[in-house]
């Protein structure tokens, strides 16, 4: 997964391919076990928590991984059987489609006498998929890709990656166990983690250039002004880590009420998409003209913030999701 240099290397081989990922390192990430991750022990995984899927998910972000790792390891717990273990080895490559266009009144996916009827937006990385994770009205299901009445319109993402809109028209689907809202919330905390590893690189290019980069005589990070602006990135860092670590906690333990759960998972998530945002651009400026440019990797590392912000949920839902969870709004928990 890594160069031989540490650069990022990789990432960028694969942009704009396909399917903009490497089968044989998804598989052999499965290999190593860390797609069961989430898995008890019983079912053949490792029994391990949400905190340590979001240090595993900080090292993917510092990779620039594409391959759709942190969608399997979400939704395996949702899976059975042959299914389970085409995922969990990586041989399957099984996307979670959830995102509806977002307006209130908006016809939702519905499941009904084993078919599928709807429309999913942004699900990120769905060529090449093999089957979808459908959130409905009836709860998970599992669509085949090849199934009729499955049709992917899928075009590139801003990344190198690729982005699909999925149309379901009375496609058969199979109706899953288990929760797909906490999938979906381990799955934010973990794209959150996965910007925290954007970002740590981000600060290391950054202080990297700042002590080789010389004006006037010496390095540019002698400059009070810039020396303000670093130590505001590694705040922004530090300040997330934190928040993370937190959410992530507070979901292993299972001692707070769900509606609290969901509140600290969105705050994460929140501070995720703001704070790769800021470290990025500053970043960029920092660098001067040299960060503008394709060929420097902060140009990986900024499109790979707009993107995930786009695709992995939107800010405006986490934001009612928070104030909702939250009780903010005087909301009880049955209505959470």
């Amino acid at each position: 997964m890594v160069a031989p240099d540490g650069s990022l290397r990789r990432a960028r081989e694969l942009r704009f391919s396909h399917p903009g990922y490497d089968r044989n390192m998804l598989a052999q990430i499965g290999g190593q076990g860390w797609l069961a991750l989430r898995l008890s022990e019983d079912a053949g995984g490792a029994g391990l928590g949400v905190s340590e899927f979001c240090v595993l998910a900080e090292e993917f972000g510092a990779r620039l991984a594409p391959e759709p790792a942190l969608g399997a390891i979400a939704m395996s717990r949702l899976l059975r059987g042959q299914d389970l273990d085409q995922c969990i080895s990586g041989a399957g490559v099984f996307i979670p489609a959830w995102r509806e266009t977002g307006e209130p009144d908006a016809p939702k996916t519905r499941y009904a006498a084993g078919r599928v009827s709807g429309v999913k937006h942004a699900v990120y990385m769905a060529d090449g998929a093999d089957a979808f994770v459908v959130s409905t009205d009836s709860g998970a299901v599992l669509l085949r890709a090849s199934s009729p009445g499955v049709r992917a319109d899928i075009s590139a993402s801003q990344d190198g990656g690729n982005i699909a809109t999925l149309h379901m028209n009375d496609a058969p689907a199979e109706l899953l166990n288990g929760d797909m809202d906490e999938a979906l919330d381990e799955l934010s905390l973990a794209t959150s983690a996965y910007l925290l590893g954007v970002i740590g690189v981000c600060v290391r290019l950054t202080l990297d250039y700042l002590r080789e980069r010389r004006q006037f005589g010496k390095p540019i990070g002698a400059f009070q002004a810039l020396q303000h602006r670093a130590a505001d990135m590694f705040t922004q860092r530090l300040l997330l880590d934190a928040s993370i670590d937190a959410a992530a906690r507070a979901v292993d333990a299972g001692s707070e009420s769900h509606s609290q759960r969901r509140a600290a998972v969105s705050r994460a998530y929140l501070r995720a998409v703001e704070a790769s945002l800021l470290v990025t651009r500053e970043a960029i400026q920092l660098h001067g003209a040299i960060g503008y440019t394709d060929e420097h990797d902060l140009g990986l590392l900024v499109r790979k913030a707009l993107t995930l912000r786009a695709v992995a949920g939107s800010a405006a839902a986490h934001r009612r999701n928070f104030a909702t969870s939250a009780g903010l709004f005087g909301a009880t928990e049955n209505a959470a």
